[in-house]
């Protein structure tokens, strides 16, 4: 059976330093929340026409195009690193990055 394209691991780190974590929980939607909302605000936007683009191509070719593809991972990766990172499960801060 061939392996599903798309993982998800979280390596929780093993010591976190409670006043980072205070920082964190107070101020986390001020510099985390606000730069990143803003790029997946847009980025969500263009999800919703991407995926109604795709489902038209599955429908009458029965693929799902590869580009299209590419994208919505790319967009939920992004929003799972920083959806980690404001939940606590990791302490590397997401990058404004697809990849």
């Amino acid at each position: 059976m061939e392996e599903y394209p798309v993982k998800f691991d979280v390596v929780h780190p093993e010591k976190s330093s409670r006043g980072v974590l205070l920082l964190r929980l107070f101020f986390g939607w001020l510099y985390v929340g606000i730069p990143h909302g803003i790029c997946l605000c847009g980025l969500a936007i263009a999800a919703m026409f991407v995926q109604f683009i795709a489902w038209w191509a599955v429908l009458f070719t029965g693929k799902y195009p590869l580009g299209l593809f590419n994208f919505m991972v790319g967009f939920m990766r992004w929003q799972n690193r920083v959806m980690g990172y404001q939940s606590f499960l990791t302490d590397k801060y997401p990058p404004f990055s697809m990849k």
